[in-house]
């Protein structure tokens, strides 16, 4: 199942991006001064990377939250994306609670579940995507979602939507050639705890990367990124350590400074394990890089489960816990 649903992702980004485009949105009642994203796991990783491929563009301070709790800034003037494919996620409904107490403007990303019933008794502004998916495999439907309501609220032009689509032509292109480095990069990884490095500006997709490496592949993982783990993580590779695997992200728009601290980093990282490989993105904007990184990473995931012998699909751990939760109301 996890394989076609990854063989699906270019498909799943054109409906998401058609289903976007197509809903129409009402105006904000207050001109829009912050953007606070809402959502966890599969749901809310989009928030994390379209924090950062946005912080260019975005006229206005973006964060996102993945907790229970809103910060103590966000008033009618903030505008609170809540993303939940279920529309049951527990923390984003609390959120949504405080949102409503605040006042903020609120939209909302949903395949169903409480969100939707709220968007639609409530009159948020809402996109509805298409359900029965686990969370991270629906990526490519919320993803788009996302970017798209930065525009419908004038935040970004539709230049970005643009680029997204031209990076669906690019998965297709490259789609042969992704796989077969996604074999040799499970490869790499098979028996090894990943340790994934990359620029600050590409950390969003390192923590995908990341979550599916735990959830597809059922295995430990950790991320940092550059400059700051220069500041520290770096003095821990010390001594031979060959059970981790270390997977550096690369893109062309890296910053040339952090391309010395890269360089640097590997000929350190090199006493210590011969285990280090570089994944250097295709495209020609950050748009296309990230999905491009993104696809490598859920295929890697998938490889590396199969290597395992284990079944990418299920989260048991995941489902026990949530029923526990839900028996404590």
């Amino acid at each position: 199942m996890m394989q076609e649903l990854i063989l699906d992702f270019s498909k799943h980004l054109s409906q998401a991006i058609k289903i976007g485009t197509q809903t129409e949105f009402n105006e904000p009642k207050n001109d829009i001064k912050n953007v606070l994203i809402c959502g966890l796991g599969g749901s809310g990783i989009s928030g994390t990377i379209i924090s950062q491929l946005l912080a260019k563009e975005c006229q206005v301070p973006i964060s996102v939250n993945k907790d229970y709790h809103l910060p103590v800034y966000v008033n009618e003037s903030t505008l609170v994306i809540c993303s939940s494919y279920s529309g049951n996620t527990e923390e984003t409904l609390m959120m949504y609670d405080q949102a409503i107490k605040k006042r903020a403007e609120i939209c909302i990303i949903t395949s169903g579940g409480k969100f939707k019933d709220f968007a639609e008794t409530n009159g948020h502004n809402h996109i509805v995507i298409s359900g029965g998916l686990p969370p991270r495999a629906a990526f490519g439907l919320a993803f788009p979602q996302t970017l798209i309501t930065f525009n419908k609220y004038g935040l970004i032009s539709a230049n970005k939507v643009n680029e997204l689509s031209n990076a669906i032509d690019l998965l297709d292109k490259e789609e042969s050639d992704i796989q077969e480095t996604a074999k040799n990069l499970a490869n790499h990884l098979h028996g090894k705890i990943p340790v994934l490095y990359s620029e600050s500006s590409l950390e969003g997709i390192c923590v995908r990367f990341r979550q599916q490496i735990n959830e597809n592949s059922k295995n430990l993982c950790w991320h940092h990124v550059i400059p700051e783990m220069n500041h520290n993580e770096i003095v821990g590779w010390k001594s031979k350590i060959d059970h981790l695997a270390v997977v550096i992200l690369r893109a062309e728009s890296d910053f040339y400074r952090n391309v010395e601290r890269i360089n640097y980093l590997k000929s350190v990282v090199s006493k210590c394990t011969d285990n280090i490989k570089e994944v250097f993105a295709k495209g020609e904007n950050t748009i296309e890089r990230a999905i491009y990184l993104i696809h490598l990473g859920d295929w890697a995931s998938y490889y590396l489960a199969e290597l395992k012998g284990i079944d990418s699909v299920e989260v048991d751990v995941i489902t026990g816990l949530k029923n526990m939760l839900a028996d404590l109301d």
